[in-house]
């Protein structure tokens, strides 16, 4: 099976590409469904946050408030550490078994992996192909703050990631967003049709 890391800083589009790949015959793996997945409630990394950072990143359903604990954990970068130590190997667990369960099930084709976070995981050389998608900082500003993040919020998010040239040079292919959706989903299918002809065909 072909695989694919899909990555980009927060409020690249990079979900977007995810969505045309996936319609075009992907299987995707999305970081960000097995995080939320992992910190459900009972959970042991739950157990884990509310630990570290108290029981006020819990909802009144015992939920975690991922927006309160994202607003301590970007306010310093020993919180942003301690949050990542917590999360992030048993993400990278979760993400590796889903994509040996999806090459199981299927035997052949392509996967992609989308997550932010790829480059600084150091899980490179599971892929046969890193894809970065671009663009320009004030355009994900206004992304996250659309979404509904204050805007101080949005630049701290994006600040506490690894600069966009990082990305850049982990990537065999660029996809550059700095346009209208329907350009980058134009880019985002001339990259599928750019890959081997007998991995799409097993799709």
């Amino acid at each position: 099976m072909y695989r694919i890391g899909l990555t980009g800083g927060i409020g690249s589009g990079k979900s977007e590409v995810a969505r045309v790949l996936r319609n075009l015959g992907a299987r995707v793996v999305v970081a960000d469904e097995l995080a939320r997945e992992l910190v459900e409630p009972g959970s042991p990394v739950l157990s884990r946050l509310v630990e570290e950072f108290g029981e006020g990143v819990l909802l009144p359903d015992g939920s975690l408030d991922r927006r309160g604990l994202g607003a301590l954990a970007f306010a310093s970068s020993e919180a942003l550490e301690k949050l990542n130590g917590i999360t992030h190997p048993p993400l990278v667990d979760a993400i590796i078994r889903a994509i040996e369960e999806i090459e199981r099930e299927s035997g052949g084709g392509v996967v992609v992996v989308d997550a932010a976070l790829l480059v600084k995981w150091d899980i490179i050389d599971l892929f046969d192909e890193v894809v970065v998608v671009t663009t320009p900082v004030e355009v994900r500003v206004g992304r996250l703050v659309a979404g509904g993040l204050p805007e101080r919020e949005a630049r701290e998010r994006i600040a506490a990631q690894a600069p966009e040239q990082v990305f850049v040079e982990a990537a065999d292919t660029v996809i550059e967003n700095d346009g209208p959706l329907e350009e980058l989903e134009a880019r985002a299918e001339r990259f599928w049709n750019s890959l081997p002809e007998e991995v799409r065909k097993r799709t």
